[in-house]
């Protein structure tokens, strides 16, 4: 890919005016899909209460009902969120020839590397944004030629904060088990057990001259079991409740927790996955950092069987999870 195809320098050099193919179609354009003036207050979950059936019960919930919710209190430090935010903050400011070394090859299979496109979008419309994907954990799954050498804090960093990460994927998938009348390890077993793969994934969404115009992400809900993300301080997570758009409070060093498809799937329908978006900012950048909990390429995902009988028959089809992700991106019927 050319480096003028790049959102960051396409945004360098736009004035008053965006591109055409970000435009996007007025169902779309947040400044008319947008209900403003109310920031949408997902669930709060505080992860120190001394209380687990209460932390379950307020997962379980959350789970069902909204697909989405942030985490407070999480153990996870504040210094080592912020230390993924700023070396993820330093690459994306490199000069863009340093960025390129990292780029997604041209005829890779895998997500992973610098890039701007994920999907195949309709009508050819771009989301004003670049990535960076990499899988970060088990260890065997890691491709350290996609990790940034600049800054140099950069592995160090990104390592510190997966480390802390375990302990909040492990309660999740144990109350998400618990909260299905299912034992605690079920979930995770059935997402890949010891092989889940974590993917992070940090997106940069350039200031942009048509905040009104554009989205960075556009509506879609997220292909993983679990995604766990911290944004920078720049509004633009945007959540659809009844049919509308609303943004989503930012509240610092929280987690914001998305059911992806393949929860939903595992759980016959039982939590449900969210649909979200990204809105832009006419004036500062905006940086996310989400970790994608994956199963394997290989790895057969269904509804699980103590959740499917007679009276509840499977809602979703058994596949791989890889060709579930094919289907999706390349906007196949499952």
């Amino acid at each position: 890919m050319q480096a003028h195809e790049r959102v960051q320098d396409i945004a360098s050099i736009s004035k008053d005016e965006i591109p055409a193919e970000f435009i996007r179609s007025k169902n779309e354009q947040p400044g008319i899909t947008t209900v403003h003036g109310t920031t949408l207050e997902c669930p709060t979950i505080d992860f120190s209460i001394q209380d687990d059936e209460k932390i379950l019960n307020q997962i379980v919930e959350a789970s069902r009902d909204w697909g989405m919710y942030q985490i407070v209190n999480h153990d996870i430090p504040n210094e080592a969120i912020k230390k993924l935010q700023e070396v993820g903050r330093i690459f994306f400011e490199l000069p863009q020839e340093e960025k390129e070394v990292y780029a997604k090859p041209p005829d890779s299979k895998s997500v992973e590397g610098y890039g701007t496109r994920l999907q195949k979008e309709l009508e050819g419309k771009k989301g004003w944004v670049d990535h960076l994907f990499h899988r970060v954990w088990p260890p065997a799954a890691i491709n350290y030629q996609f990790w940034p050498k600049n800054p140099p804090s950069y592995r160090e960093a990104s390592e510190e904060y997966v480390n802390h990460l375990h302990k909040v994927v492990d309660k999740l998938f144990k109350m998400l088990s618990l909260g299905l009348g299912i034992e605690g390890h079920e979930l995770k077993k059935a997402a890949g057990g010891d092989d889940l793969v974590y993917l992070l994934k940090i997106n940069y969404y350039p200031p942009c001259p048509r905040p009104d115009l554009a989205l960075g992400v556009v509506a879609h809900t997220d292909m993983s079991a679990l995604t766990i993300l911290v944004p920078n301080d720049v509004q633009g997570l945007q959540a659809c409740r009844d049919g509308h758009w609303y943004d989503v409070k930012y509240i610092p060093n929280a987690l914001v927790i998305h059911i992806g498809d393949q929860m939903e799937i595992m759980s016959n329908g039982r939590y449900k996955s969210v649909l979200h978006r990204t809105t832009v900012n006419k004036e500062k950048a905006r940086l996310s950092w989400p970790v994608f909990m994956e199963p394997p390429q290989e790895h057969l995902v269904g509804p699980l069987s103590q959740l499917v009988n007679d009276e509840n028959p499977p809602k979703y089809k058994s596949k791989k999870f890889g060709e579930y992700c094919y289907c999706k991106l390349n906007k196949i019927p499952q």
